[in-house]
């Protein structure tokens, strides 16, 4: 539906005030987006029409004027459906239109909504409208000697008559919008949200044990709990119900006055009609009012509660896809098995594979010498820097097993790293992988993934599902389209971020780029692999399907190094390429000298450079990336060091400090691989020695951290941790040894240790 422009106006004004911005930047945002441009490419490229509007509020932009159309169009709908009817008044009219939010709008159509007959039109059927009106109206009536007078073959008795009116009035008041407002705030500010245990279900639901007797404000519920909850009542395990004014030990319920007061009856009863009609109040609230706002209150939090899930699952993918990268290294990558042995793959600096192998240094073969043979094969073989370690099962002890590899490696020695595996299966089974290893074992596939996302976290995981990266809060519990739509747009902004190297990177990867898609991917890697790497940016208008919008779109993510043009490899946009030159000529240097002489560009007044299409920001912009050109805004590669002997839950003693790394923020703290196969859990309330309202102010996925261990319950695996100082005296390290875990003894073999012996023991033979 096309809206007006007084509509549009008024969508733009209440979404500047959303975002913290002018009308006229939304104004100029909206316009962007509506001829196709996509939001890094108006962030980064069209600030100066924009104001400035960063990412951030330009997402939120999007996201609202989206709700924002789709409200007004139903505003428009619901207007048309009344006035059809004949019963569109001024006043009503009115209030439609001054409607804040989608709830509002429905509340005012509600008694015009076409509906099921109901009691009350039985009841107007049998004649009974007059007597529902006479008693409302005038409230000296007697009710029973009133209903008197409306006894008929359909009415055979007094109570049939009063229930009659009682149904026809009940409706009218719960139709009404103001009343139906009242409550729903008044819910909202005093509800109790309860969940308790289903008769039977304690054992099958012991993982809900903390909800089998909970009640908590529904105002403060955070989403965590909320979906947990809500979860436990969708697996039968919970009940949940709102209670209203609950703890209220007076006659008459605050909800019941509410009723009576919107509609001037008295309470107590003054007149003889009072009590009926009281009763009607009440009779309102009990079978129509509570149960269709306690469903909508229910179904507000899951909004609020997926909203919020949704919210941190696009934060921690976003860490994680701008976690450092390792770099352009050859990179062996073990994907750790124990039956099946330990998959094996090596890439080059490019990501592409150069070998592959199995290794069985577990049970049952136990052959480690053979393992540590062929492991150093590989790794003189193709000059191997970088060891990459599956986080799955049996990691720490492969772990073990690459230490010692290196440990007996001649210098240069390879550096070993624990990266996360979550959805390296997802990719091995996939078309995608299939494709680009068609001969290749599916395990060996995961073996591949694992190196390519040291070396660039954010070129593999974009070929993975982001549900199935496992960052995730209750993701499964939540709107699986919101959810889809919210981590597409942070892959797009993680992506473009970065830049995208057009000569290598893959199909998957190019189609995250602004004004791509899988297609248009597609046909750049098709054209690629026909005619060779693209000299400049220039030729990618040779692809078959790319127009000029597109590659204006696209350019200014693109990378080519080396190339015919020296800002191709930045990320100055190829429109802009006229200012770049200027900059130079000033400078009167060659630009391949120019680029990175920070003292020479910093020398320069952006000032002079503007001019009618390009202004400031734009020019500084040119300059900050001349100075540092194609810079990659991820931090610098680091990674964890797992304390020796810890390698099972069952090695954990309270008070131990150790080393890992954040794998997962969610509302309630954040989890932390420190090594033993199950992430411990850091509480909000355990992040920092001060009040933490958010958990990502103090980490984020992928962070390096130092935590204490506070609590292990092996039965339920469950690790409390912490990073607090102030415990209140040093905490004690792991078997005595330092807090930091140095000095410590290593306990006697067994378990994961008595891998270590058997590794000892294997090289010592040899």
């Amino acid at each position: 539906m096309t809206l007006s422009a007084d509509v549009e106006a008024r969508i733009v004004k209440a979404i500047a005030a959303e975002i913290g911005c002018r009308p006229a930047q939304a104004a100029a945002a909206i316009g962007l987006i509506d001829e196709g441009a996509t939001v890094p490419f108006i962030a980064r490229y069209r600030k100066e029409v924009t104001g400035g509007l960063d990412d951030t509020q330009l997402r939120k932009l999007e996201e609202r004027l989206a709700y924002s159309r789709e409200m007004e169009s139903r505003r428009a709908a619901v207007l048309a459906a009344i006035d059809g009817q004949g019963k569109l008044t001024p006043d009503l009219s009115e209030k439609i239109a001054a409607a804040a939010t989608k709830a509002e709008i429905e509340d005012l159509y509600a008694p015009f909504k076409p509906k099921r007959r109901t009691k009350g039109e039985i009841a107007r059927e049998k004649g009974l409208g007059p007597l529902a009106e006479a008693l409302f109206a005038d409230r000296t009536l007697e009710p029973a000697a009133a209903a008197a007078a409306y006894l008929t073959d359909a009415v055979p008795d007094v109570k049939a008559a009063l229930d009659g009116a009682r149904d026809i009035l009940a409706e009218r008041f719960a139709e009404t919008p103001e009343l139906v407002g009242r409550l729903r705030s008044y819910m909202q500010g005093g509800a109790v949200l309860r969940s308790s245990v289903v008769a039977g279900k304690e054992a099958a639901g012991e993982k809900f044990a903390d909800y089998f007797d909970h009640r908590e404000r529904w105002a403060t519920v955070p989403s965590h709990r909320a979906l947990a909850m809500l979860r436990g009542r969708n697996e039968e395990v919970l009940s949940l119900e709102l209670e209203i004014d609950a703890d209220d030990p007076s006659p008459v319920k605050p909800v019941e006055r509410m009723v009576a007061e919107a509609f001037a009856i008295n309470v107590p009863a003054k007149l003889p009609a009072d009590g009926f009609l009281f009763d009607v109040c009440r009779w309102t609230w009990r079978v129509k009012l509570q149960l269709s706002l306690s469903l909508d209150l229910m179904g507000s939090l899951r909004d609020k509660a997926e909203a919020e899930a949704i919210r941190v699952f696009a934060d921690n993918l976003k860490d994680l896809l701008l976690a450092a990268p390792a770099g352009a290294r050859t990179t062996m990558g073990l994907d750790p098995g124990i039956r099946t042995g330990v998959k094996v793959a090596v890439v080059d600096a490019t990501g592409k594979l150069l070998d592959t192998a199995t290794v069985y240094p577990f049970q049952p073969r136990n052959d480690i010498a053979g393992a540590l043979a062929a492991l150093a094969s590989l790794v003189r073989k193709h000059k191997v820097e970088l060891i990459a370690i599956g986080n799955g099962t049996a990691s720490r002890e492969t772990d073990r097993l690459a230490a010692e590899l290196i440990s007996h490696l001649p210098a240069p020695k390879p550096v070993k790293v624990v990266v996360s595996e979550a959805g390296a299966s997802v990719y091995s089974a996939s078309e995608l992988a299939a494709r680009e290893f068609p001969g290749l074992d599916v395990s060996l596939r995961g073996a591949v993934s694992i190196a390519r996302r040291l070396q660039d976290p954010l070129a593999e995981l974009v070929k993975i599902e982001p549900k199935s990266i496992g960052v995730g809060q209750y993701q499964h519990d939540v709107d699986q389209g919101h959810l889809a739509k919210a981590l597409d747009a942070v892959v797009e902004d993680a992506v473009n971020a970065v830049g995208v190297d057009l000569n290598m990177a893959s199909a998957p990867l190019l189609s995250r780029v602004s004004g791509l898609g899988p297609s248009l991917a597609e046909a750049i890697v098709a054209y690629r692999d026909a005619a060779g790497a693209f000299p400049s940016r220039k030729a990618l208008m040779a692809v078959p399907r790319l127009g000029a919008k597109t590659f204006e779109q696209a350019a200014g993510f693109l990378r080519i190094r080396d190339g015919d043009e020296p800002l191709d490899a930045s990320s100055v946009h190829p429109e802009a390429y006229g200012v770049a030159r200027r900059i130079v000529a000033a400078c009167g240097r060659d630009i391949r000298q120019l680029m990175g002489d920070s003292a020479a560009l910093k020398a320069l007044d952006p000032a002079k450079f503007v001019d009618d299409r390009f202004g400031l920001p734009t020019v500084r912009d040119i300059l900050g990336e001349l100075e540092k050109p194609g810079r990659d805004p991820r931090p610098e590669f680091r990674t964890a060091s797992f304390a020796e002997g810890v390698e099972d839950i069952a090695d954990l003693k309270p008070g131990m400090v150790l080393e890992g790394t954040v794998t997962n923020v969610a509302a309630f703290g954040a989890f932390v691989d420190i090594g033993v196969h199950q992430d411990g859990l850091v509480h909000v309330s355990q992040l920092a020695d001060r009040f933490v309202k958010d958990p990502r102010d103090v980490v984020k996925a992928g962070d390096v951290v130092k935590v204490r261990v506070v609590e292990v319950d092996a039965k339920r695996k469950r690790i409390g941790l912490s990073m607090r100082k102030d415990d209140g005296g040093p905490p004690k390290g792991p078997a005595g040894g330092k807090p930091d875990g140095r000095g410590a003894k290593p306990p006697a073999p067994s378990g994961n240790n008595a891998m270590a012996a058997a590794l000892a023991a294997a090289l010592k033979q040899r």
